[in-house]
C-alpha cells in the first residue's frame, strides 16, 4: 500500500522529531520476520523507551538530512527497521537481544551523533551496563565513605555504652 504525499510528509515529520532528540539510531534488516515477532519487539522497545519503526529508507533519509546522523544515509539499503532513542545502550540492547533470539533479524549498523557504527560496534554498545545501573554504581561509590564515617562515629558511643554496661555488671556481681 502506497502512501500519499501528506502521509509521507507526516511520517518524515514524526521520524525527524524522534531523530532530533535521539542519541542513537540502530538499523536492522528484518527480511522474512513474522508479524508476531515484530509485535513482540515493538512491545519490548516501547517498554525500554525506544522508538521502533519500519519505514521506507527514502523517508528516513529525508528525516536525518541536516542532522548529526546525516552520514548514516549511505548505509540505508534494503528492508530496514529503525530503533531510535535517547539512551544509546537501551536502543542497542533491545535490538541486539532480539537479534540473538531471531536469526532473520540482523543488525545492519547504526550511528551516534557524528559517528557511524558497525554491527560489531552496536554489539559492544549493547554489552555495556544501562544508564540506571551506572547511576546506581556511582551512587553506591559516593555513599561508601559517608556510610563508613557514620558507622565509625556510631561505634564510639556504642563502645562507651558497652563499657559502662560491663562495669555495671561487674559491680553487681561483686
Amino acid at each position: 500500500m502506497s502512501l500519499n504525499l501528506q502521509e509521507k510528509q507526516a511520517v518524515v515529520a514524526e521520524v525527524a522529531k524522534q531523530v532530533a532528540g535521539a542519541q542513537a539510531i540502530v538499523m536492522a534488516e528484518n527480511r522474512g520476520m513474522p508479524v508476531a515477532a515484530m509485535t513482540q519487539l515493538r512491545a519490548k522497545a516501547r517498554a525500554s523507551g525506544v522508538y521502533f519503526r519500519v519505514v521506507k529508507n527514502t523517508l528516513v533519509r529525508r528525516a536525518v538530512a541536516d542532522t548529526p546522523f546525516a552520514s548514516l544515509a549511505d548505509k540505508m539499503v534494503g528492508p530496514l527497521a529503525y530503533g531510535i532513542g535517547t539512551d544509546p545502550v537501551a536502543v542497542a540492547k533491545v535490538l541486539s537481544d532480539f537479534a540473538k533470539a531471531n536469526e532473520k533479524f540482523v543488525i545492519a549498523g547504526g550511528a551516534m551523533p557524528g559517528q557511524v557504527m558497525s554491527a560489531t560496534d552496536i554489539s559492544a554498545l549493547a554489552s555495556l551496563p544501562s544508564r540506571e545501573e551506572l547511576l546506581a554504581k556511582l551512587l553506591g561509590t559516593m555513599q561508601a565513605p559517608i556510610t563508613k564515617l557514620v558507622r565509625t562515629m556510631n561505634e564510639v558511643p556504642g563502645k562507651f555504652v558497652r563499657t559502662v554496661a560491663a562495669v555495671r555488671d561487674a559491680r553487681q556481681a561483686a
